[in-house]
């Protein structure tokens, strides 16, 4: 969950803090970057952010064309100026930045203490310099000294390893955490996800599991730990560079709001081949499994296929699959990851794949770790996604299942093909309809200074509208840090209508659809124990209007759309009560954007 730049080219410590400051979003409690300069390998790191450590040690003056830099997110260790990366060895002349955690550090570390290490940190992550030491001591290259590290390791790393002795190339090592590596005209570069290369190359592989990458000006050489040989295989990028920056928006979260209809049309535009095949798969009991947004999405889709095709298929959070799910065997697993490597997505996939499991991945980064791992993949078309609280992710990820399910319906016979054709058109203009609700989710910030002060809040819904309350009370409390639960309306009369007194904030998710009569007698509960309600409806509720004490409307669409119309709304209300509240969105405390330890 930490972000890692390396690169070889001129200006190099002007341009690892460039990088860095694009993975901010990755981690950003400690920085540190370290270059070699004058044939010495100098270090510089300290907690806090980026920009003041960037005032302070003023890369521009350092003079290096190779370094590697690091953004943390605590895993092991206090953050603190000591357990910032890069770490070094004994000798000073290697230096390591690392994204993952080990799960046998302990026992290693000890092993290195009574050999003589000394180590000046916490964290795990230090005993990876010092096994390269021991492996350089032993004759081995930098290369093979590193390769022979990792497997002494267990658990997740990526990793970047600079050597004052090797002073015109980076090695770089991946299990589990990403690392991406791109060729440039005006240099080599590595970074841990692919927005911070953008700026210099558009040509961009992604390392695999258990490879090493030796990285030099113009070319890059790669092999498994265990030496064999391995062709690179670069790809395009078609992301501008200038998409992963605010465009004017104050806050990345913001512009991405603004950008989700282009990323909803982008995802329309998926290859029907990929559809097929994925649907064709689709045998057995199918599950569906993510995290946080990923799983929402998820949630919304089983209520999809459960409603248009009378399908059952259990939603199950990626934390909780393996204590949950033993019947694998023939059946399939549809894996959901914005990012394509969050750690307890994989490690479902992994142990479905182990049990017989058939695997579909679905996510926005083309040759992550999960479409690598899947038999076959659909990937979304969101494009890169700084704010650390999703937005494109969730509605994109919508969008790829609701073609998924139609696909999947024509090719079981469960929808007549009249039907289906009429609903791929309602799918089709969902975007134009999202653009209207976005240009008048303004109107929410009055809503939102209204219940800025509030302490908590009820997302109430029935239906397929469950998740979309649930991913409602997610954003509000990642942004503005107000406890808020999402959950079936009809729940509340079981325990949690006993904390609802004068004044208390009931969010109801309630557009016109198949429960939209059960909502209001929930309405009205609520409103009797003197809740205040703000509703999101469809465009001429007028009943649901004189109950609201605040609304906001949505255009009427096929029931198994109002997640993505209704959703927009709720971001809002996250962002403005956030933004009112003196925070800033883009940066919650205590979370990054991609998680990628368990």
């Amino acid at each position: 969950m930490c972000g890692i730049f390396g690169c070889i080219c001129s200006s190099a410590p002007r341009v690892i803090a460039d990088g860095l400051k694009r993975l901010e979003y990755r981690g950003y409690d400690s920085v540190g970057i370290a270059v070699i300069s004058g044939g010495r390998l100098l270090l510089e790191k300290d907690k806090g952010m980026i920009d003041p450590f960037v005032r302070r040690v003023d890369p521009s003056r350092i003079s290096a064309e190779i370094g590697i830099g690091h953004t943390r997110w605590a895993t092991h260790g206090a953050p603190c100026k000591e357990n910032a990366h890069p770490h070094l060895d004994c000798t000073g002349t290697i230096a390591v930045a690392h994204n993952g955690v080990l799960e046998n550090f302990l026992e290693i570390k000890e092993g290195l203490l009574k050999r003589g290490h000394r180590f000046a940190s916490n964290t795990d992550t230090e005993v990876i310099p010092h096994l390269i030491e021991e492996g350089i001591r032993d004759g081995l290259s930098l290369k093979s000294a590193t390769a022979r590290a990792a497997k002494m390791i267990k658990g997740a790393m990526a990793i970047a390893v600079l050597s004052s002795a090797l002073p015109d190339s980076i090695v770089c090592m991946k299990r589990e955490s990403p690392l991406a590596i791109g060729i440039g005209k005006k240099g080599a570069y590595c970074a841990s996800d692919v927005p911070a290369l953008l700026p210099y190359t558009d040509m961009i592989m992604q390392l695999q599991d258990d490879q090493v990458a030796v990285i030099s000006r113009g070319q890059v050489a790669v092999e498994t730990i265990a030496g064999k040989p391995v062709k690179p295989r670069f790809i395009k990028i078609e992301w501008e560079a200038g998409v992963a920056e605010k465009g004017g928006y104050p806050h990345f979260m913001l512009k991405e709001m603004h950008e989700q209809p282009i990323a909803m049309r982008s995802t329309l535009k998926l290859p029907h081949g990929f559809l097929d095949r994925a649907s064709r798969m689709m045998e057995g009991r199918v599950y569906l499994t993510g995290s946080g947004t990923s799983y929402h999405a998820c949630l919304a889709s089983s209520y999809a296929f459960s409603k248009m095709l009378c399908m059952d298929i259990r939603p199950v959070y990626s934390s909780e699959f393996q204590d949950l799910v033993c019947d694998l065997e023939g059946n399939t697993v549809i894996g959901v990851s914005q990012s394509g490597e969050t750690a307890d997505t994989l490690s479902a996939l992994r142990y479905a794949k182990s049990r017989g499991a058939k695997v579909i991945g679905i996510t926005n980064t083309l040759a992550s770790s999960i479409t690598s791992l899947s038999d076959t993949y659909i990937c979304t078309q969101g494009g890169p996604e700084i704010g650390v609280a999703a937005t494109k992710t969730f509605l994109t990820q919508l969008i790829a299942l609701d073609q998924l399910m139609l696909r999947a319906g024509l090719n079981a016979g469960r929808l007549p093909e009249g039907v289906a054709s009429g609903l791929l058109a309602s799918l089709n203009g969902v975007p134009s309809l999202a653009e209207g609700v976005i240009r008048r989710s303004e109107g929410i910030r009055p809503i939102a200074q209204k219940y800025s002060s509030r302490r908590s809040a009820y997302f109430l819904a029935r239906g397929i509208n469950v998740a979309t309350a649930m991913e409602g009370a997610l954003k509000l409390k990642e942004l503005s840090y107000m406890h808020a639960e999402g959950y079936p309306a009809g729940e509340s009369k079981h325990g949690p209508i006993s904390l609802v007194e004068g004044d208390f904030l009931c969010v109801f998710v309630a557009p016109r659809d198949s429960s939209r009569g059960r909502v209001i007698g929930n309405m009205m509960e609520m409103k009797a124990r003197g809740a205040r309600i703000f509703a999101v409806v469809t465009e001429g509720d007028d009943e649901l209007k004189s109950i609201a004490d605040d609304t906001f409307e949505v255009p009427p669409v096929p029931e198994f759309l109002n997640p993505v119309v209704c959703t927009i709304p709720l971001q809002a209300f996250a962002y403005y009560v956030a933004v009112l509240r003196g925070l800033d969105p883009d940066k919650p405390r205590n979370l990054a954007k991609s998680v990628t330890v368990l």
